[in-house]
């Protein structure tokens, strides 16, 4: 259970990216984030990992406080979280398994860092992620030399390698085509399903949020706006996190 109580987020430059943001979010659910660039979906996804810090409120996992976590604690709370991105965040110049393992380095000392020496669970455990993500024939392929929807399974199972309770995803298919798009989609919707991980995902595209994400909450200017189940949306709701009536071609394109 994620629950944010009165969560405010103002930037330095006085810029207030939340406001007064009260939601709860249980183990399982496959959410959805939507709204105009600059509304504050990014910076809603990223208070849940402490990348970004919110200035008031609290926000609980578990029932515990994360904005009281420092240091080992800290570290520790980030590990249960995985992070997919819109750029991949892979090493180009290592294989597909290497990159997948880099999600073990954080708990492990300099010198095994340093010279990748992982155990034989680790690797077991990287090869089943890779599985999950239907790359296990190219655990041992550079990533340079993999498509960018194979790049975008890579880092997906470099975070299941964390064994995650919450996958955070910020953009995951902005840059991919809408074949690729629908794959990499799948993965994330099985993975929801079958290992009952959270799901919260930064979309791009409208209708793809509405066909895989059980519930849509809808930001704009740093406030949501809308909250509820994916069927529930139409286009009056559409209009007000938006500001205008999207076009059919714009419910791709968004």
């Amino acid at each position: 259970m994620i629950k944010f109580s009165n969560v405010e987020k103002t930037y330095g430059t006085g810029v207030k990216a939340l406001s007064n943001i009260n939601i709860e979010i249980p183990q399982g659910e496959f959410v959805a984030i939507i709204g105009l660039s600059g509304a504050g979906k990014s910076t809603f996804l990223r208070t849940i990992n402490r990348m970004h810090e919110i200035t008031e409120g609290t926000i609980e996992v578990d029932g515990k406080d994360i904005t009281k976590y420092k240091g080992k604690e800290l570290r520790e709370y980030r590990h249960t979280i995985g992070m997919v991105f819109q750029s991949f965040n892979l090493v180009n110049r290592i294989s597909a398994i290497d990159n997948v393992l880099v999600s073990k380095a954080m708990r492990m000392n300099l010198f095994k860092t340093f010279f990748k020496i992982y155990s034989k669970d680790d690797k077991i455990k990287a090869l089943e992620a890779l599985d999950k993500v239907g790359l296990l024939d190219k655990a041992f392929t550079r990533v340079d030399q993999l498509s960018g929807g194979q790049r975008q399974r890579v880092a997906l199972a470099r975070t299941l390698a964390q064994s995650p309770n919450i996958i955070l995803a910020d953009e995951p298919v902005a840059s991919l085509d809408p074949v690729t798009a629908k794959d990499v989609m799948d993965d994330f919707k099985r993975i929801n399903r079958d290992l009952n991980i959270t799901v919260i995902a930064n979309m791009h595209h409208v209708d793809v949020a509405l066909e895989y994400a059980t519930r849509i909450i809808g930001i704009k200017a740093g406030e949501i706006v809308y909250d509820g189940p994916s069927t529930g949306i139409n286009e009056d709701i559409l209009e007000s996190i938006y500001g205008r009536k999207l076009g059919s071609d714009e419910l791709m394109e968004r």
